[in-house]
């Protein structure tokens, strides 16, 4: 599975974004997948996960209702909608799958397939 992120950019605080990751390969709705992020001098952090039928999500503490994590099966994309955006929210963002994964997972270790990542940068 090959994994490519769009729609990092430049926000003011308080803005939005929309980040999309396309997958490649086949089975993709049979895939859970994820949403971590890595800022300059940190480690890289889990953000959102979403089952492989996209029913089931879970979040970080830190964007818990600012952030929403969506699944189309059909074109093979993860979505992560980013609202009241942070400068604190600044980092590269990665997606992340593990084929044969069909439930939420939360640890990097969890996922063996990533993105190269797209940055996002929230000014003050």
């Amino acid at each position: 599975v090959q994994l490519v992120e769009s729609g990092g950019g430049l926000v003011q605080t308080g803005g939005s974004l929309r980040l999309s990751c396309a997958a490649s390969g086949h089975m993709f709705s049979s895939y859970a997948m994820a949403w971590f992020r890595q800022a300059p001098g940190k480690e890289r952090e889990f953000v959102a996960t979403i089952s492989a039928s996209g029913g089931t999500t879970d979040y970080a503490d830190f964007v818990k209702g600012r952030f929403t994590i969506s699944k189309d099966n059909i074109k093979g994309t993860v979505d992560l909608q980013m609202n009241s955006l942070k400068p604190e929210d600044t980092a590269v963002y990665f997606c992340a799958v593990e084929p044969g994964l069909f439930g939420i997972a939360t640890r990097e270790s969890d996922f063996g397939s990533w993105g190269h990542g797209t940055q996002v940068t929230v000014s003050s």
